[in-house]
């Protein structure tokens, strides 16, 4: 019988420690950890971009959206797709959209849809990932960078199986690389399924794909029960992109929703602990404010996004 040693990446994958230097580290080793560190040293720690959630309830029109953002000073947005989908019906080019992100300095850090692609149902699901197919495509075609995938469709009981789940994401990751971009799986603390940040990174490690990450959010960490503190086991690029907003102390955790989220700041969550907890787990972050507040809907848009954006620089100021 022939014997040899195992390489290092062999050893690691027997171990079942390859997915975390996947999830982990970009690179090989410590040469990637080092080039991390040189980067790191030139970029801010944080990048500031609007989800247009935040003035949804205005009714603004995607056009108008893009120029809100840009007006207010954020450097990225996150459209939700039926406004994409709104503006094409309307005769509108995607070419013409991406030429206006540009030309107002805006990146498109990520997008939000609700396809269906991780429930049990084999049928819905197959529906659920054309779907999600093409409203990546539809994004991408003006820049978008990732694509929030929720668990949309599987909020309920039954539990899923996180294996079967990391197949689906898996799948799903790969129709990204096809379209050229990146699936994030997010955590919904509501839902029965991928509702903490633990199962999130368990469910998106199992995948071994290299671009698996994780998209969080201040309030759904707080309304599934997950410890920020957790955050310091992830690496650079786990959790790209945190959703950026606050809630009060009142009604509690069980029965809070997302009608009580507020400006970040404006709250009683530790923000600062958290973006600081962040911070460390290396690589520039993007902070995205996400918020539903109703109030916040029937006021000036573009104040609302100054304001919005005023508070996120604040609280990341007393995080550095």
């Amino acid at each position: 019988m022939n014997e040899r040693k195992l390489t290092r990446r062999e050893a690691l994958a027997q171990t079942g420690f390859l997915a975390v230097a996947v999830l982990g580290f970009e690179g090989d080793g410590m040469a990637g950890t080092a080039a991390q560190g040189e980067s790191a040293k030139n970029e801010p720690a944080f990048r500031f971009c609007l989800n247009t959630a935040t003035i949804r309830g205005q009714k603004l029109g995607i056009l108008k959206e893009i120029e809100v953002t840009s007006q207010a000073g954020y450097g990225g947005i996150e459209p939700w797709v039926d406004s994409v989908q709104e503006f094409v019906r309307g005769g509108g080019t995607l070419k013409d959209l991406r030429q206006r992100i540009l030309d107002s300095g805006l990146t498109v850090e990520g997008a939000i849809g609700f396809p269906d692609w991780i429930v049990d149902d084999d049928a819905r699901r197959a529906k659920g990932l054309e779907r999600a197919k093409r409203e990546m495509a539809l994004m991408a075609q003006i820049g978008a960078r990732r694509f929030a995938a929720p668990p949309a469709g599987a909020t309920d009981l039954p539990k899923l199986d996180p294996l079967k789940a990391a197949e689906r994401y898996r799948a799903l990751l790969e129709a990204g690389d096809e379209i050229g971009i990146v699936p994030e799986l997010e955590l919904w603390g509501f839902s029965k399924n991928l509702n903490r940040l633990g199962e999130c990174v368990f469910v998106a490690m199992e995948t071994g794909h290299p671009k698996a990450c994780v998209l969080a959010d201040v309030f759904h960490l707080h309304k599934g029960g997950s410890d920020f503190r957790g955050m310091r086991l992830l690496g650079p690029e786990t959790l790209q992109v945190l959703h950026l907003n606050d809630f009060p102390n009142s009604p509690p955790r069980e029965k809070i929703d997302d009608s009580y989220r507020v400006y970040p700041g404006d709250g009683s969550s530790p923000l600062p602990d958290i973006l600081r907890a962040l911070r460390k787990t290396g690589g520039q972050k993007v902070l995205s404010l996400e918020v539903f507040n109703r109030k916040y809907w029937e006021q000036d848009p573009l104040e609302v996004a100054k304001t919005g954006l005023a508070k996120m620089k604040a609280v990341a100021e007393k995080a550095s």
